[in-house]
């Protein structure tokens, strides 16, 4: 008994460690790659009325987003992956899909200590409000106090939470219907396409909440929100219904193609993970 408890909590840790290393690797190249989309992204949606779009500095900001995204990432998968399997081997074969969506959501809320104050600077040196993220993080303490750096924390989840969860519900199952058809592991452009579907789908679907997030985070001490049913009021109020798919195309496209990116990048080092573990287990017998 003792030794299948060490085997369990072995095999615990190592998917632990792996999905972190694979989640931070994932994260890092996407976030690169895709970074000027997002910042075209916050732009639209922090204008207001007629504002004209600055299209300069499109990378502002983002050694100080790598320097939150590596760890939120190694985080959301390190959590998401030990939970999974933890679902799996508990739920019915039939509520696959519920665990999946309830290991999304868990490994979300783990990652927004580190996501959201990553995204409130990030966001406030894209819209041209500081220029480097230590001066970003200083000033907002010191103006905001410590609060500042979880602005738009309730909108963040509202929105991060279902994406979370609806993304990687929809990949995992769409890998689990794709092998059930093709009767075989996915290849990486497999993974890449079907990564590149469920990202699409869930942007569109959340942009609302993302549009709510972005005008609470970079406000700053404007306060002219005071919370995400004011938020949602005063947009209505003063722009229309219109105003809550502001930047749908470039926040879509971005997704769609980070998503690809990144689940192709999650499962060829996961799967690279595994193979070294193979390798070194006879060595580990010896």
């Amino acid at each position: 008994m003792g030794e299948g408890g060490e085997e369990k909590s072995f095999n615990f840790l190592q998917i632990l460690l792996e999905g972190s290393i694979a989640g931070g690797t994932a994260g890092v190249v996407v976030e690169t790659a895709l970074y000027p989309i997002d910042t075209i992204k916050t732009r639209l949606q922090a204008a207001r009325g007629g504002s004209r779009i600055e299209w300069k500095g499109l990378y502002s900001g983002l050694a100080g987003n790598l320097a939150g995204v590596l760890p939120a990432s190694a985080i959301f998968v390190g959590v998401y992956e030990p939970t999974k399997r933890k679902l799996l081997e508990t739920l019915p074969e039939n509520l696959s899909a519920v665990a999946h969506f309830t290991a999304g959501a868990i490994g979300g809320i783990a990652a927004s200590l580190v996501r959201v104050p990553t995204e409130v600077v990030k966001q406030r040196m894209q819209t041209g409000q500081f220029k480097s993220a230590p001066d970003a993080v200083r000033l907002i303490v010191g103006k905001e106090g410590f609060k500042g750096l979880y602005a738009g924390y309730g909108s963040f989840l509202l929105r991060d939470l279902p994406f979370d969860a609806i993304q990687f519900c929809i990949y995992e199952q769409l890998r689990i219907g794709y092998k059930l058809v093709a009767r075989r592991e996915l290849n990486d452009p497999e993974n890449a396409l079907i990564g590149a579907f469920s990202g699409a789908i869930t942007g569109a679907i959340t942009t609302p909440f993302d549009v709510m997030k972005t005008r609470l985070m970079v406000q700053g001490q404007g306060n002219q929100y005071t919370g995400i049913v004011s938020c949602a009021q005063t947009i209505l109020r003063e722009e229309g219904p219109k105003a809550f798919l502001k930047g749908i195309e470039p926040r879509v496209l971005w997704i769609g193609i980070g998503g690809s990116i990144f689940f192709g990048v999650l499962e060829k080092t996961k799967s690279m993970l595994a193979e070294r573990r193979k390798r070194e287990l006879p060595v580990k017998d010896e």
